[in-house]
């Protein structure tokens, strides 16, 4: 991790993932992505440079650098062709205890966490029959003398076979029984380790991109009081700053990927010669391409003032959704306007085209869809009636 990565663009931060991720070219991705195989050196490298500490106080052993340095560091990795969503968890999930532990937790954990010793990848929210209604998610965890005794179902927790540790949601105190439905979850921090066949079974979910998600079954597994984090019943509350960082970091990935289509698009348009000239010389390949490039940069704009907000403890909820919503379509218009100017060619794997769409087809759905952001702006910015 470069030292001086104190200016507001951290270009010594982006210049340096820029050279980590040229070891790890598009042969190196297609591979991963032919067999289905988790990018271990590439996750390995990240972490022996610091990057994925990047936003763990030094006082646990990272480099307690602000959001907007996770932004750029994730951007870079997805402008260069790479992927980080096989270890972005790493980065955010760490913020609940962070914020909300106790300091016996956070010296338990977050110093592992931030030498790569222990892997915090794994998130479990989402249920089959609640989706993105997470306060009817049916997962309980219920006290049982010094444990809780965990039952339920959770999908989409993507890397939970690639974790060490577990942030999990569950409801400690019926739905009925409170008084919002909100109130009564809990955030607990298990240990995979012990619990895999031990009362969790996790079950890999095949998907079109490779991006190592799962289904994870909770069976009587007993996980010790103690890894209850902050207050039993106050989890949803905790988990909201995760979900908003998670966002912003995100929006970030979804900018580099914009910038890698509209990098390898204009290249190709340049030199493609059709009809005896370029075929960037036609407005219909440089319109979308110019479109999708106002788009993303006004896009990252929006995400660096959520990024500031975030930093400044100021409520952005509004912000982290716009930015997650305008910084994914941008990510995707730009992919659609390099399949489009690669053609047929586009289809061919050895170019990776086809390869970065089908990721950045990803983020117009998780981890928030883009009508789910849209109905909280329409509620809770613009003030009209709830729709969901």
């Amino acid at each position: 991790m470069p030292d001086n990565a104190t200016d507001e663009n951290f270009s010594d931060i982006r210049h340096a993932v820029a050279a980590l991720c040229e070891r790890f070219p598009g042969e190196y991705w297609r591979g991963m992505d032919r067999e289905r195989t988790y990018p271990t050196d590439f996750v390995r490298a990240l972490t022996e440079a610091g990057y994925l500490a990047a936003l763990i106080p030094e006082t646990y052993g990272g480099s307690g650098l602000p959001v907007a340095a996770g932004v750029a560091i994730l951007e870079e990795i997805h402008r260069s062709g790479c992927n980080g969503a096989a270890c972005h968890a790493q980065m955010y999930t760490m913020g609940t205890v962070l914020r909300h532990g106790s300091e016996a937790q956070k010296q338990a954990y977050l110093p592992g966490i931030a030498s790569g010793e222990l892997r915090l990848q794994a998130f479990g929210v989402t249920e089959p029959a609640s989706g993105s209604d997470t306060t009817r998610l049916s997962t309980r965890a219920v006290r049982d003398g010094d444990h809780y005794r965990v039952n339920g179902q959770k999908i989409w927790t993507s890397r939970a076979l690639y974790s060490d540790l577990m942030l999990l949601l569950a409801r400690t105190t019926a739905r009925e029984d409170v008084k919002k439905p909100s109130d009564g979850l809990s955030v607990f921090l298990i240990d995979l380790r012990q619990l895999k066949g031990n009362g969790v079974e996790i079950r890999p979910i095949e998907t079109m991109i490779n991006h190592h998600t799962t289904e994870v079954f909770f069976d009587d597994a007993l996980i010790p009081a103690d890894s209850l984090i902050g207050d039993e019943g106050r989890g949803f509350r905790y988990i909201l700053d995760g979900m908003n960082a998670e966002r912003i970091l995100i929006a970030g990935e979804s900018t580099g990927d914009a910038r890698y289509f509209l990098r390898r698009a204009s290249d190709y348009a340049r030199e493609r010669e059709v009809f005896g000239a370029p075929i960037g010389a036609n407005q219909g390949i440089q319109f979308p391409l110019a479109r999708a490039y106002a788009e993303t940069e006004a896009a990252e704009l929006v995400a660096r003032k959520a990024a500031a907000l975030f930093e400044a403890g100021v409520p952005c909820g509004a912000e982290a959704n716009m930015a997650k919503l305008l910084c994914s379509e941008a990510g995707w218009h730009a992919a659609e306007a390099c399949m489009q100017t690669f053609g047929g060619f586009a289809f061919a794997r050895e170019y990776d085209i086809e390869r970065k769409w089908r990721e950045a087809r990803l983020y117009l759905t998780a981890p928030v869809s883009t009508n789910l952001v849209l109905a909280y702006l329409g509620q809770h910015v613009l003030g009209l009636p709830k729709s969901y």
